[in-house]
C-alpha cells in the first residue's frame, strides 16, 4: 500500500474511534481500539499460516453455519486438530481457535449477537494463556469489558461492543490490510491519541521526527559517523521505551535483518501491553524482541542485574526519551549502585541523569546513545554539575543538538539530545543549536524533513556553520566550568553591523556644509522678495 493509502486508513480509524468513543476519554478509548486492531492482525496471519500449513486441504468455499474457512476445517477434521496446532505453535508461535478470531467476532457483531461480549472475553483469554508463550501472558490485562465507561448494563456494553466492532470492520474492509499497513495504521492512531492525551502522552509516545533523529544518530557508525550507517546491530535498548515507536524506527532505519534483537523497559502496565502489540503488528517476531515491564531506576530487570561484568548485557544503541525532571526515591544505598557509583546520584527533584546513566551503563565500548532531556541538564548545578563534569571531563560527551521548543504534546519546554559515547576520536564537542529551524503549528511546533536532515547531515560530518554549529574544544568548557548551555557556544542573535564613528562623523560634517550652503542660496531668494531670512 502507498504511503497515502497508509495515511488515509489511519485517518479514517481516527474519524471512527471520535466518533465511538462518545464521552470516553481518548487514553481509555484507545486500549479498546487497538486491541480490536491488534485481534484483526493476529487473525489475519494466523490464517495465512494456516492456508500455508493445510494446502489443498484448506477449504476453499463457505457454508451458512460458519464465518471462517478454518472453522469449516476444524469441525472436518476433529482428530486432525491437536497436530494442526502443534505445528502451528511452532511455525507461528501461536494458535488462535476459530470461534477466537476476528472474522467470527465481527460476524457476532454484525449479527447483534447477545453474546459477543463474553466471546471477546474469552478471546482475549484464550490468547492470554493458551495461544503465546508466557512472553505474552497479560497482553489484554488493562482491557476492561466489564467497565462502565462501555455501558452501564451487560446489554448496553454489548451493544456498545457490537457497533464498534462493526464499524472498524466496514473501515478496514476498503484496504488490503497487510501487516505492514496494520502496523502503520497503529502507528498513525497511536500518535492521534497522544494528541488527544496531552500531558498523559508523554507517557508513551515520541513524535516521529524527533524519534528519526535519534534512530539515524545511533545507526551511523560510531566511530566514524561520515562514513555512513553500520551494516549490523547486534541488539538496540531503549529503557523507557513507552509504546516502542522509537525502537521501531531504528529497526526501519536499519532493515528487519539489520538488528539481532530488540530490548525494551517500561513501567506503565497498560503501555507495556501497547509496546508488545506494536512489535508484533510491525512485524517483529516475539524471538527477535524482549520488553519488560517494571522500573528502569530501580533496575528491576534481573537481566540487567549481572553483577559478573563478563556476563553483564551491553548494547550496541540505546534510545531514550525518559519522562523529563520526574521525581524519584534515591537511597544511600543507591549510591553504591554500580551504574552510578563512580558519578554519584541525581537529585532526588529530577532523575534525568540517573536515567541517562543507566542507560549509558549498558551501552558497548564502540556503541551510541541519544537520550532526549529537558535543557536544565546542559546547566544545573550541584549534584547535576558534579555528574556532567565527570563525563565531561572523561570525554564522554560527543555532541549536544538543542531542539526547538513545543515539539511535544505533553510539555512546551525545549529539550535537548545528548550523543554519548564510551570511546570517541574526536576531542572536541559538537554543538548544534536548531532552536530556531521548524515550521509554528497551532497545537505543537512541527520539525520538517528539511530540518531533520539538517541536523542529521550536521551531526555526521560535524560540520560548522554560523549561528547553527560549532565543534568547542574541551579547554573552552572548561573555561566556562563545565556548563553546556547551547547558547554560550552557539548563539542564533545576529550580530549587529559595527559601527564606524570616524566615517559616521565625516558623513555629518559634510552633511552640514551642505545645509548651510543650501541656507545661503535661500536666503538670497528671501532677501530678493523682502522676505524674512533664515536664521
Amino acid at each position: 500500500m502507498t504511503e497515502f493509502g497508509k495515511q488515509k486508513l489511519g485517518r479514517i480509524l481516527w474519524a471512527i474511534a471520535d466518533q465511538l468513543r462518545g464521552a470516553m476519554n481518548a487514553d481509555d478509548f484507545r486500549d479498546y481500539m487497538l486491541a480490536f486492531l491488534f485481534l484483526r492482525y493476529l487473525s489475519d496471519n494466523y490464517e495465512v499460516a494456516a492456508k500455508k500449513e493445510l494446502g489443498p486441504d484448506y477449504p476453499q468455499q463457505l457454508d451458512s453455519s460458519v464465518s471462517t474457512p478454518l472453522q469449516l476445517w476444524y469441525e472436518s477434521n476433529l482428530e486432525d486438530v491437536p497436530e494442526f496446532e502443534k505445528q502451528m505453535r511452532r511455525k507461528v508461535h501461536y494458535v488462535i481457535k476459530p470461534q477466537y478470531m476476528w472474522g467470527s467476532i465481527v460476524q457476532m457483531a454484525r449479527e447483534q449477537s447477545q453474546y459477543l461480549l463474553d466471546t471477546l472475553q474469552q478471546a482475549f483469554d484464550h490468547i492470554e494463556t493458551e495461544s503465546f508463550a508466557s512472553t505474552f501472558r497479560g497482553l489484554f490485562s488493562e482491557i476492561n469489558l466489564a467497565s462502565d465507561k462501555l455501558g452501564k448494563t451487560y446489554p448496553d456494553r454489548n451493544v456498545r461492543l457490537c457497533k464498534i466492532i462493526s464499524e472498524i470492520a466496514k473501515g478496514l474492509a476498503q484496504f488490503s490490510t497487510d501487516s505492514d499497513t496494520l502496523g502503520d495504521a497503529y502507528e498513525y492512531l497511536i500518535g492521534q491519541f497522544a494528541a488527544g492525551s496531552g500531558k498523559k502522552a508523554g507517557e508513551f509516545y515520541t513524535p516521529q521526527p524527533i524519534s528519526s533523529i535519534l534512530s539515524a544518530i545511533v545507526t551511523l557508525d560510531g566511530q566514524e559517523p561520515a562514513t555512513g550507517p553500520r551494516r549490523h546491530l547486534d541488539s538496540v535498548m531503549d529503557f523507557a521505551c513507552g509504546s516502542g515507536s522509537l525502537l521501531l524506527n531504528v529497526r526501519h532505519r536499519m532493515g528487519p535483518d539489520g538488528i539481532g534483537k530488540i530490548y525494551g523497559q517500561e513501567k506503565n502496565i497498560t503501555t507495556y501491553n501497547l509496546a508488545r502489540m506494536n512489535m508484533l503488528l510491525h512485524g517483529v517476531k516475539d524471538s527477535e524482541f524482549e520488553i519488560f515491564h517494571g522500573d528502569t531506576l530501580l533496575n528491576e530487570w534481573d537481566m540487567l542485574r549481572e553483577t559478573n561484568p563478563a556476563k553483564m548485557p551491553t548494547f550496541d544503541a540505546v534510545v531514550a526519551n525518559p519522562p523529563f525532571s520526574y521525581r524519584w526515591e534515591s537511597s544511600e544505598a543507591m549510591g553504591e549502585d554500580v551504574r552510578f557509583k563512580n558519578y554519584g546520584l541525581a537529585p532526588r527533584s529530577a532523575a534525568d541523569f540517573a536515567f541517562l546513566l543507566h542507560g549509558f551503563h549498558f551501552l558497548k565500548q564502540d556503541g551510541v546513545m541519544a537520550i532526549i532531556l529537558p535543557y536544565g541538564v546542559l546547566f544545573r548545578g550541584g549534584a547535576e554539575a558534579r555528574i556532567r563534569t565527570k563525563l565531561l571531563k572523561d570525554c564522554h560527551v560527543d555532541s549536544v543538538i538543542g531542539l526547538p521548543t513545543n515539539l511535544f504534546f505533553s510539555t512546551g519546554i525545549p529539550v535537548c539530545i545528548l550523543v554519548l559515547k564510551k570511546c570517541k576520536k574526536p576531542d572536541d564537542l559538537l554543538f548544534i543549536n536548531a532552536s530556531e529551524h521548524y515550521e509554528k503549528g497551532k497545537r505543537q511546533n512541527q520539525l520538517l524533513p528539511e530540518h531533520i536532515d539538517k541536523i542529521i547531515g550536521t551531526y555526521q560530518y560535524r560540520k560548522e556553520e554560523v549561528r547553527y554549529s560549532r565543534r568547542v574544544s574541551m579547554e573552552e568548557i572548561e573555561k566556562n566550568d563545565f556548563n553546556l548551555n547551547i547558547s554560550r557556544y552557539v548563539s542564533t542573535a545576529e550580530a549587529e553591523d559595527e559601527i564606524d564613528l570616524a566615517a559616521v562623523h565625516l558623513e555629518l560634517v559634510s552633511l552640514d556644509k551642505k545645509i548651510k550652503a543650501v541656507a545661503e542660496k535661500h536666503n538670497t531668494f528671501l532677501k530678493d522678495l523682502g522676505l524674512p531670512l533664515l536664521p
